[in-house]
């Protein structure tokens, strides 16, 4: 059985004890994490599709850490006029591990 979620504005495949690494949230780590924005569910071949979600699947996770992810580099560069910049960005993320997976 998989689902995929939709968190951050990305969609993430899981199914349960996987873990997934997702845009910064606001989460406790005493408290599951829920997911209810889910996009399809397949459950030993059915497939169901949401319109765009689907109502009441929910998918519940265990905050693992929250941390910032390797540095990225960003260059920029204008060729002919000796433009030349470069930049780090650190992208802060939620680790979590998906345990429930309710449809």
């Amino acid at each position: 059985m998989f689902v995929i979620l939709e968190s951050g504005g990305k969609q993430y495949k899981v199914s349960e004890g996987d873990k997934i690494k997702i845009s910064k949230t606001e989460a406790l780590p005493d408290k599951p994490m829920v997911f209810d924005k889910i996009l399809l569910v397949d459950k030993d071949g059915a497939v169901t599709v949401g319109k765009p979600y689907i109502d009441g699947a929910t998918v519940e996770a265990n905050l693992i850490r929250q941390g910032r992810d390797r540095k990225k580099i960003v260059f920029k560069y204008h060729a002919k006029s000796r433009y030349r910049k470069m930049k780090g960005h650190r992208q802060h993320f939620t680790e979590a591990q998906i345990t429930k997976i309710s449809n």
